[in-house]
């Protein structure tokens, strides 16, 4: 029995060294493929991604990703506690039963926590993953800063069946390199989230058609945070 723990322990030792030794690589190298995309692959979507460094990435699809995403991106440790706290006292209204918990709450370093690091997925599968998404986010806020965060949140996010990152999505939807998006078009993206495969940009769907002008507003807004600003530089 003895022995048997000892394994334990030692397996659960090197998972969790090497798990950390992948966090401090993917400081300078984009992860190799994620579990979302390989299930991409399964399910039949392919998988269209173009890895491109920050300085390749217009800082109007930053912009709309924070608009967006989360607007305190700049300033909290990975954590937006108050919204978290928020989203556990909302209640689904009685003509919405089914609300969709925790999507205001969930701040760009854990979706990218979750994407570089996790899976995807609903029920018990879930929980489970909240746990390692807490671990994994101090870890990327710690060892990668902002800048790099951001950098990766915006290559490896899905922005469409199939299609990850902004690159992607920029040649996959206009047909032109990401560097070249409009401030409406990198809003048109961004408004596809979080669920890119039901609100898409091409056919334009109705929640897009919606959200993206709200975005392109919110991105003047954020523009003059002082905090935005010396991370853009």
């Amino acid at each position: 029995m003895i022995k048997v723990l000892k394994t334990i322990f030692r397996t659960i030792l090197y998972l969790f060294v090497a798990s950390l030794l992948y966090v401090l690589v993917c400081k300078w190298l984009f992860p190799p493929i994620t579990l979302t995309q390989i299930n991409a692959v399964i399910e039949g979507h392919g998988l269209k991604r173009d890895y491109v460094g920050w300085n390749k990435i217009p800082d109007n699809i930053k912009l709309a990703a924070i608009a967006s995403e989360d607007q305190l991106f700049a300033q909290h440790n990975g954590f937006d506690w108050k919204a978290l706290e928020k989203s556990m006292e909302d209640k689904p209204s009685k003509k919405r039963k089914k609300r969709v918990k925790g999507t205001a709450a969930s701040t760009i370093s854990q979706q990218t926590a979750k994407n570089v690091f996790l899976w995807q997925g609903h029920g018990i599968m879930k929980y489970a993953r909240k746990g390692l998404e807490f671990f994994y986010t101090k870890c990327i806020e710690i060892v990668w800063g902002k800048k790099r965060i951001l950098e990766v949140y915006l290559n490896v996010i899905e922005m469409g069946p199939g299609i990850y990152g902004v690159e992607a999505a920029s040649r996959a939807y206009f047909n032109k390199p990401a560097i070249k998006l409009t401030n409406a078009e990198a809003a048109m993206i961004v408004a596809a989230l979080p669920n890119p495969k039901k609100f898409t940009v091409k056919p334009m769907s109705r929640r897009v058609k919606w959200r993206y002008p709200q975005i392109v507003r919110q991105m003047r807004n954020v523009d003059d945070y002082p905090e935005v600003r010396k991370l853009l530089q």
